[in-house]
């Protein structure tokens, strides 16, 4: 909370990447998309967000949608699709 009166400019990288997931799940939508939600986190708050975001699916029955290279998040799934060379493999 010590930066909840900082601009978006004072907060790191890995602090906006948080601040963007929480606006994104306050409106509990049904579908959630998230491109690399841990790119710019260490690996302590990379597992933060993806605890929460699991959360959030499961507590308001929502559907996640997650674009990662990171094969351990990925094995948390319930699908998992790759893509090779342009095509889709399931």
């Amino acid at each position: 909370m010590d930066r909840k009166h900082h601009l978006p400019g004072q907060l790191s990288g890995g602090q906006q990447q948080r601040v963007a997931i929480g606006r994104a799940l306050a409106t509990k939508p049904a579908l959630i998309l998230a491109d690399e939600p841990t790119g710019n986190l260490d690996s302590k708050n990379s597992r933060e967000v993806m605890d929460l975001l699991r959360l959030s699916v499961d507590r308001y029955n929502q559907t996640l949608l997650v674009i990662t290279h990171n094969q351990n998040y990925a094995a948390l799934a319930d699908r998992v699709f790759r893509v090779e060379d342009g095509l889709v493999h399931h």
